[in-house]
């Protein structure tokens, strides 16, 4: 966060050429600000902010933080998703208050993003946008930045232990329906690749996200 105060200024040459100072955040007015889909997380002790000679405050708090994130997993596991992470302040209104600004470009931040997330797990980052807009609430406009995070899924894992198989099965289903075998041969096959899709559908019922509204097409075949 940066913000000025036109009252905590003075001239460095009046005090030893000092032109910051590390002052605690209760010294001094902060933008209260908070994430409107968080659910929990764990804030830092980094209680400190910088302060320059022209006014200029500079505070870091770098915390952990869980959000909310409506998915839609039609296409699972090919799926890409849309969160929001948007930071507001609904105690000063926007017109005469408080307005907040991005300070770096989408295409900084996203740079700055991606060097940040080094973990290899399940989703990949893609893309992060901003958008600056008002919200009403109760007569009064306030300042909302909202950070659209898009991640992708990696399906590798899926295919391999998943899709795969299922193909298999029913590739090897087909063959021996259509072949030469006897009719016993082919009813205790039957029976065997259907004992075996019905371990696969419980391995998929236990690994698919659950959803109330549309479940995945792999899960519905």
């Amino acid at each position: 966060q940066e913000w000025k105060n036109t009252f905590a200024t003075w001239d460095p040459q009046d005090f030893c050429n000092i032109s910051k100072i590390i002052l605690p955040t209760s010294t001094y007015w902060s933008p209260p600000i908070f994430i409107l889909e968080r659910v929990n997380g764990q804030n830092s002790n980094l209680d400190y902010m910088m302060v320059m000679h022209n006014g200029s405050f500079n505070s870091t708090q770098p915390f952990q933080v869980t959000l909310t994130c409506s998915l839609m997993i039609l296409k699972f596991p090919f799926d890409t998703q849309m969160c929001n992470l948007s930071i507001a302040s609904f105690l000063y209104p926007a017109v005469s208050d408080l307005v907040m600004k991005t300070r770096r470009s989408p295409a900084e931040m996203m740079k700055d993003s991606q060097s940040y997330f080094l973990t290899d797990g399940e989703w990949k980052f893609t893309n992060l946008s901003i958008t600056e807009y008002m919200e009403q609430l109760d007569h009064e406009q306030f300042s909302v930045v909202t950070y659209t995070i898009s991640i992708e899924r990696r399906p590798t894992l899926y295919i391999l232990n998943l899709i795969l198989p299922t193909c298999a099965l029913y590739l090897l289903d087909m063959a021996v329906l259509f072949g030469p075998s006897s009719l016993e041969e082919k009813i205790s096959f039957q029976i065997a690749i259907i004992l075996g899709s019905s371990m696969l559908a419980v391995i998929l019922n236990n690994i698919l996200p659950t959803s109330s509204n549309k479940p995945p097409i792999i899960g519905t075949h």
